[in-house]
C-alpha cells in the first residue's frame, strides 16, 4: 500500500482563514471523482496544539497537530504569518529547517514567504510575495530576489505565491507536479476555478487614479482580436495594428500590463486553447496544433511541455483515463 503524501498547513492566532481555507480545499476533501488514486493527507498544524486561534472575521480555530507533525510531513505549507513585520518564532523556523532538511518540499502563500525567509532557505534565490509586502520583504531580506510580479515561483524545494488567489494557482500546480495536469484540472474544476495559469502571469496591482494608460482599450482589443484568430498567423506587428499602436509602443504597453511579451502570451493562450482539443480525443496532435495556430506539432509540443510539465500525447491519455473513473 501506497503512503499517503502528508501536507502540513501552519495556522495562528490572527490568521486570514482564505489561504488556510484552499490548502484544505485542494488537499483536505476527498477526491472520489479521481477513482482510487491515493490523495494526500492533511494535518493542520499549530505552535500550540489544542488551543483556539483567532480567525480575521471574528471565529476561532483549533489545530490538533503541533509542530511535530509539520516536522515530519512531505509537505509543508505557510499561508501567512501573523504580521509581515514581526519575527517569525525560533521554534516555527527550527521546525521548517527541519522538515527541508528531511527532504520536504517548502511553499508559501503570500506573507507566508517571510517565515521562509527567516530560514535562510530563499537567500540567493528568486522569490516572490504578495506585491504589498513585497519591498518589505526585499529590505528586510536583500539576499532574495525578490520578485512583485508573478504569480508564483519554483526553486523546486521551495516554492513561494503571491497574495491569496496566487495560492490556488500554486496548490494546483503542486496537484500538477505530482499527479499529472489532468488530475490538476479534475481538482480545479470542483474548485470552479481556471485549471492553469503560468507562475510568471503577472499580479494585478493596483494603479494610481488618473494615470490609466491611454494604451490599455488598445491592448484590451487586440487581446479580444487574438483570441478570436488564434488559428491563424500572428505577429508583434498584427497585434499592435489591431491596437491602433506603433509596435515598440504596443510591446512596451502589453508587457508592462501583462508581466510577458506579447507573443509569449498568444503561445500560453494557444496553448490553453489546445487542451479541450486534446480532452476531446479527437485529430491527432498534428491537428490539434494545427488548429491552434501552431507552424507545427514540434513547436507545439517544446511549447507544451514547458506550460504543462507534460506532452500532449500524455495529457490526452491521463485525461481520458481520470474521465473514465
Amino acid at each position: 500500500m501506497v503512503n499517503a503524501h502528508v501536507v502540513a498547513v501552519l495556522a495562528f492566532d490572527g490568521m486570514a482563514p482564505f489561504e488556510l481555507g484552499v490548502v484544505v480545499e485542494v488537499f483536505g476533501l476527498s477526491r472520489p471523482e479521481l477513482g482510487d488514486l491515493p490523495w494526500y493527507e492533511l494535518r493542520v498544524c499549530a505552535e500550540e496544539p489544542g488551543r483556539d486561534l483567532r480567525a480575521v472575521g471574528g471565529f476561532t480555530v483549533r489545530a490538533e497537530h503541533g509542530l511535530d507533525a509539520l516536522t515530519a510531513a512531505d509537505t509543508v505549507i505557510v499561508p501567512g504569518v501573523a504580521g509581515p513585520g514581526e519575527e517569525v518564532s525560533p521554534a516555527l523556523t527550527e521546525a521548517l529547517l527541519q522538515a527541508h532538511a528531511r527532504g520536504a518540499r517548502l511553499v508559501s502563500i503570500c506573507s507566508g514567504a517571510f517565515a521562509l525567509a527567516a530560514t535562510g532557505l530563499l537567500d540567493g534565490r528568486r522569490a516572490t510575495t504578495h506585491w504589498r509586502y513585497a519591498r518589505a520583504l526585499a529590505e528586510r531580506h536583500p539576499e532574495i530576489e525578490v520578485d512583485p510580479h508573478v504569480l508564483y515561483v519554483d526553486n523546486d524545494d521551495v516554492l513561494t505565491s503571491a497574495g491569496s488567489a496566487a495560492g490556488i494557482d500554486l496548490c494546483l500546480y503542486l496537484v500538477r507536479a505530482d499527479h499529472g495536469a489532468a488530475v490538476a484540472n479534475t481538482v480545479a474544476r470542483r474548485f470552479v476555478v481556471p485549471p492553469h495559469r503560468e507562475g510568471g502571469q503577472a499580479q494585478f496591482i493596483e494603479a494610481a487614479v488618473g494615470k490609466i494608460d491611454p494604451g490599455d482599450d488598445g491592448v484590451s482589443q487586440s487581446m479580444d482580436w487574438a483570441l478570436r484568430h488564434l488559428n491563424t498567423p500572428l505577429s508583434v506587428n498584427a497585434l499592435a495594428r489591431a491596437a491602433c499602436m506603433s509596435e515598440r509602443s504596443y510591446s512596451r504597453h502589453f508587457t508592462r500590463r501583462h508581466g510577458v511579451s506579447p507573443m509569449r502570451w498568444v503561445i500560453s493562450q494557444r496553448v490553453t486553447a489546445s487542451l479541450p482539443l486534446l480532452e476531446s480525443g479527437e485529430g491527432t496532435v498534428d491537428e490539434v496544433a494545427a488548429a491552434v495556430g501552431f507552424d507545427n506539432a514540434g513547436t507545439y509540443r517544446h511549447h507544451f511541455t514547458r506550460q504543462m510539465r507534460t506532452t500532449p500525447t500524455a495529457y490526452r491519455k491521463a485525461f481520458v483515463r481520470v474521465s473514465s473513473m
